[in-house]
């Protein structure tokens, strides 16, 4: 297979590149794009300037629709937008979905401890995939199917790679998103137990910019 011609501009040249292990996923896709890298951000900056095919925008606040906004509105990819299942469930998220599906948003991610009948009120209520975030081994996957969810999304710590498996083993169809690590063995160990896609948490800008502020200082 020939390799495809890479085309720079002359100060974008130092964009973030997702882990090359997430290339060998087979992807998700949805309406027509598909999708294999979600860069797991809400840092805008890190957002414009990565190669991820889609951004993952889940934080750990009650979600708010000024921030989806804005990270729809900046972003040039696809997003994928979180809206609660925790803390924030009931009437509310089903408001927060429709609200993210009207503003552009690829998909709606929804946490764990969701009811399936909450799930289901969300999933009638909008036409994007509904995503639904798997924790452990012990989640009535099936259920979750047949409320509405659309994509899996298994963050299961250092075990995410066994929890990939035993649903691929049980549900060989479904679509899987899944975080792959920090590693790059720990991103291959999830794409070979079955994750079509893979969420990446990127250094944060701090970290980013340690490396550039280095070079200045040898200049």
């Amino acid at each position: 297979m020939r390799t495809p011609p890479n085309v720079q501009s002359s100060l974008r040249h130092t964009i973030l590149e997702m882990p090359k292990e997430i290339c060998k996923a087979t992807g998700i896709t949805v309406n027509g794009r598909r999708i294999k890298s979600l860069v797991f951000s809400t840092d805008l900056a890190i957002i414009r300037n990565c190669d991820a095919d889609a951004v993952f925008a889940v934080y750990p606040f009650t979600p708010q629709q000024t921030i989806g906004d804005a990270i729809i509105q900046a972003a040039y990819i696809p997003v994928f937008c979180g809206v609660g299942g925790g803390t924030t469930k009931g009437p509310r998220t089903v408001a927060l979905a429709r609200d993210a599906e009207s503003r552009g948003a690829m998909g709606v991610v929804l946490n764990a401890p969701i009811t399936d009948r909450n799930l289901a009120a969300v999933a009638a209520e909008v036409d994007i995939p509904v995503i639904i975030t798997v924790i452990n081994d012990r989640t009535d996957i099936k259920s979750r199917l047949a409320a509405g969810a659309s994509i899996l999304n298994v963050a299961g710590g250092a075990n995410t790679p066994e929890i990939v498996a035993k649903i691929r083993g049980e549900f060989p169809d479904v679509p899987i998103i899944a975080s792959g690590g920090k590693t790059e063995a720990s991103i291959a160990a999830t794409v070979a137990a079955g994750a079509n896609a893979i969420t990446y948490t990127p250094p944060s800008t701090k970290e980013l910019f340690r490396k550039t502020m280095a070079k200045y200082r040898e200049l």
